[in-house]
């Protein structure tokens, strides 16, 4: 019998080619994009997964009231983490840990890398591997050093018998290696080439690494069957109380750690997405896409049953089952999707590299059971969804109603088949108004006056003999000897985030309970001028009126919060001492546009800056890079300059965006494509099933645009509801986007309206075609056939 049913589909495969066909191509390229999908999906939600204590292992966070509302943070003060461990008995380990990026030497050879200051048992709650060291002991000398393969290799060209080398940082201070780790996978959120002992960072930090500051994170492991909701309660005034109540406004709980990637963006306190946006997304697009393939063959197998028609009286007649017509239309249907499924691995093989290009991602094809398994859920899945209706309609037919051939196209079919093609354009549309929107928005952030010119600036650390402030200074002097660099100055700030804050800020009339921060930029001068920034009032920092260490500038968003009106010449306290205020900048944006504007302070502080910045020419920026590396290397012998461009970073903020724009506007091409495909399979059914008609039609004298016409309106009038269907879903979907913005684009009316436009064109110019060229069939041929 399955014999039967396999013989009975390959020639229905073969006499309804062009079926097939479309069906293969649409199933095909819809499976391929879930497919790859998917592949994208399962890497995210691995992230941070691999951990063997993941579900005991949380970061502290703080929520931090402000005035402007409840900011939540990753840092926490220096001593938390010790304290936690002696003082709460939920908690099994808990670390310190503050990123550091420096150079590492070995004889000749010199190397950045980024590493981590981390607490003792660092490797008792990461799975990160060792290959050589015991992981209670590797960090329990001050001067030890733990580095990775990748590490070891560049500085050794080997990770053998390393254990007791010495490695020397910034050419100041030797550490013995007592570890070596292997090369931190891709699935961690975190990557870093050696840990080193916290207690040096303690030591840098001096008195200030107290509860008042904030700057490491912290990490704990709780024991087993711990309440986590009754631990957060537990410590919400844990930081008030180490600081004998003054730290009011901040309150600690824990988040689990392999969350924070995907849920790592906070409202008023609250977790309110972060990432897993775009993984719903996607996945809405895959189901989407799916769908939109689906359809397309529920569409076309009901539109050729008239051809089975008589196939399924005759198999009735004699005896046939109506779950045996089932079984076969199924089987017929789950057949066309596994055979779409090995086009679709094609597919996916050819387009994973520009894939992997698009997301950053390293996927792989690789074909373990998980991956087969859920290759072929998928597939099944869809064969199952696409062959439901057609399985169902074909096999309810009355066989003696088939055969005496009283059977006509019934108005329920018409209006499934209808109602899909309406759900399908509906699902296009929204598509196509979610790039558009996205596109505007990306170019939007893009071009925004940002309140600084952020062209052509390039920066790049201060380091070795040039983080004294002194030489720093010498050095900008000979930068600007440099043909090609038209300014140049230092400045304790990048620009691309939140990077220092401060509640020291005292006024006239501040409420004493107010510990909103205020943004800390420390520059030198000439570096406002480099930048561009616009003064609303008074000045910037000028060598010609004598010493500015204790004159203040403040952003417009600064002035108003604090209720100033003439600011200028004004006496604010900032950390006890007396400053002036010379200026009000134009407010500029040191945060992606996610961020609302905040309070900025720029004070002239030479000795706290560590960026170099410098103005190049357009035009001049490789022989400028050139020079500039040779006076480096000239000046600061044994660290590497790494330079980055000021307008690149900040595109870099939105680069989840830039993919979602750039993979949507394919996922959008591709649904369209899919659609016409059905449709233009539909339309070259109805016109051939209806040529009778059309032949009749012109021997009375119809023209070809009233037989196109007739051909059309009814898909017309199909397409145009889907569009009146998606507009409203597709402005409620944009609006949610957009509010994850603090500064956003308005959504014009000709966004939706020309999504509408484009899908009814494109719909037309399907349909058109087949409608034309059935119009221009000679009508006696139409006759004769009959």
């Amino acid at each position: 019998m399955l014999r039967h049913n396999f013989l009975v589909i390959y020639r229905s495969f073969k006499r309804f080619k062009s079926t097939f066909f479309i069906n293969l191509v649409g199933l095909s390229a819809g499976l391929a994009c879930t497919l790859l999908i998917y592949l994208w999906v399962s890497d995210e939600l691995k992230i941070d997964k691999f951990h063997a204590n993941d579900a005991q292992l949380f970061q502290v966070l703080e929520n931090r009231v402000q005035a402007h509302g409840i900011i939540t943070s990753p840092t926490t003060s220096a001593p938390m983490a010790k304290a936690l461990a002696a003082e709460m008995p939920e908690i099994e380990y808990a670390i310190s840990s503050k990123n550091i990026e420096t150079t590492l030497s070995v004889k000749d050879i010199d190397i950045k890398a980024k590493g981590k200051y981390v607490s003792g048992p660092f490797f008792k709650l990461f799975s990160y591997q060792l290959i050589e060291g015991a992981e209670d002991q590797v960090l329990t000398d001050k001067n030890a050093i733990v580095i990775s393969e990748n590490l070891a290799q560049k500085l050794f060209h080997t990770t053998e018998n390393l254990i007791g080398k010495v490695i020397e940082l910034r050419h100041e201070k030797q550490y013995t290696i007592s570890g070596i780790f292997k090369d931190v996978p891709e699935q961690s959120s975190e990557q870093f080439d050696f840990l080193t002992s916290f207690e040096i960072y303690m030591d840098l930090r001096g008195e200030n690494a107290n509860w008042f500051n904030t700057d490491p994170q912290t990490f704990v492991m709780l024991k087993k069957g711990t309440n986590v909701a009754a631990f957060n309660a537990k410590i919400v005034d844990f930081v008030k109380a180490k600081s004998n109540g003054d730290n009011k406004h901040r309150t600690a709980f824990l988040t689990p750690y392999s969350e924070r990637y995907l849920y790592g963006r906070y409202d008023s306190g609250v977790r309110a997405g972060g990432r897993i946006e775009y993984v719903r997304l996607f996945s809405i697009i895959a189901i989407f896409i799916l769908s939109i393939a689906c359809i397309n063959f529920m569409n076309l197998s009901t539109a050729k049953a008239s051809g089975k028609l008589k196939e399924v009286g005759v198999k009735k007649a004699i005896g046939a089952s109506r779950k045996a017509l089932i079984f076969q239309y199924y089987l017929e249907s789950v057949l066309m999707a596994m055979l779409s499924l090995a086009v679709a691995m094609l597919i996916v093989w050819a387009a994973l590299p520009q894939f992997n290009e698009i997301t950053d991602k390293k996927l792989n094809l690789v074909l373990s059971p998980h991956v087969i398994l859920s290759f072929l859920a998928i597939t099944l899945f869809t064969g199952l969804v696409s062959g439901s209706y057609p399985a169902l309609y074909l096999s309810g037919f009355n066989p003696v109603a088939v055969l005496k051939g009283k059977l006509t196209t019934s108005l329920g079919e018409i209006l499934v088949r209808k109602g899909l093609v309406v759900f399908q354009f509906a699902l296009s549309v929204i598509l196509i108004v979610s790039v558009l929107v996205v596109y505007k928005q990306i170019e939007f952030v893009q071009s925004q006056n940002l309140g600084y010119n952020k062209d052509n600036i390039l920066y790049f650390e201060q380091d070795g003999k040039l983080e004294d402030a002194k030489n720093a200074e010498m050095f900008v002097s000979e930068m600007k000897k440099i043909p090609g660099i038209e300014s140049a100055s230092t400045m304790g700030h990048d620009l691309t985030g939140h990077n220092s804050g401060t509640s020291g800020v005292e006024w006239a009339g501040k409420d004493p309970e107010n510990r909103t921060e205020f943004e800390n930029v420390s520059v030198h001068y000439d570096m406002m001028e480099t930048l561009h920034m616009q003064m609303v009032e008074g000045r910037a920092f000028d060598r010609s009126f004598g010493a500015d260490s204790s004159k203040i500038i403040f952003n417009e968003t600064a002035i108003k919060f604090m209720g100033m009106k003439d600011p200028i010449g004004k006496t604010v306290k900032l950390w006890g001492e007396d400053m002036q205020i010379i200026g009000v900048v134009k407010d500029f944006h040191y945060e992606s546009l996610h961020e609302r504007l905040k309070p900025v302070l720029i004070r002239l502080s030479p000795q706290s800056t560590y960026t170099f910045m410098a103005k190049i020419k357009a035009g001049r920026e490789q022989e400028v890079i050139a020079q500039l590396m040779q006076l480096h290397t000239k000046l600061n012998p044994g660290f590497a300059m790494e330079y980055r461009f000021l307008d690149d970073e900040y595109k870099h903020q939105y680069v989840s965006e830039q993919r979602v724009s750039v993979l949507s506007r394919y996922f959008a091409v591709l649904a369209i494509l899919i659609s016409c495909l059905g449709l233009f399979g539909l339309a070259a059914f109805t016109a051939e099933r209806r040529l009778k008609e059309i032949g009749i039609r012109k021997v009375l004298g119809s023209g070809v645009l009233s037989i196109v016409y007739l051909l059309s309106s009814d898909f017309t009038k199909s397409v145009a509801i889907g569009i009146t269907i998606a507009l409203p879903v597709s402005y409620y979907m944009a609006s949610r986007w957009l509010q994850g913005f603090a500064f956003s684009i308005d959504l014009e009316l000709w966004y939706f309206a020309l999504a509408g436009i484009v899908a009814l064109l494109i719909a037309w110019l399907t349909v058109g075609s087949q409608a034309i060229k059935a119009a221009n069939v000679n009508p006696l041929q139409c006759l004769k056939s009959e």
